[in-house]
């Protein structure tokens, strides 16, 4: 059975958001894109739900934490190479994400990687693993 991922996230500017993850790869869904949420595609499996504050609170009576003080959750991605990875850093950090705001990881030739954190402070770390 083939499973899609969707990671939903309350964001405080739905265009600057869109264009952040335009930025590291993601392509936009418009089908499923309105004023109140835009969906940002990295794969047919992996889906990035992008949801105005307001939208995002109708399905939860939880707070909104700001993710520039508080983490819940290390959103970690596959990347192709080690290049690749330093490039979607780059490429955050050029879009008005903040580049290694965790260490960055090597484990000898076997993995390699990093993190950035997207304008409202959600961590991501791109990862390369060598095939097993």
């Amino acid at each position: 059975m083939s499973r899609m991922l969707f990671i939903n996230l309350p964001v405080t500017d739905l265009e600057r958001s869109l264009r952040f993850y335009e930025a590291v790869g993601a392509t936009n869904e418009p089908k499923f894109s309105n004023d109140q949420a835009k969906m940002m595609r990295f794969s047919d499996e992996i889906a990035v739900m992008l949801l105005s504050h307001d939208f995002y609170r109708g399905f939860t009576g939880k707070p909104i934490v700001d993710a520039h003080a508080a983490s819940q959750v290390l959103l970690c991605i596959s990347c192709d190479s080690p290049a690749a990875v330093d490039a979607m850093v780059d490429a955050a950090a050029a879009a008005g994400g903040k580049a290694d705001p965790g260490p960055k990881q090597q484990m000898g030739d076997m993995m390699y990687g990093r993190s950035f954190e997207d304008p409202d402070g959600h961590h991501w770390e791109p990862m390369w693993m060598a095939a097993q």
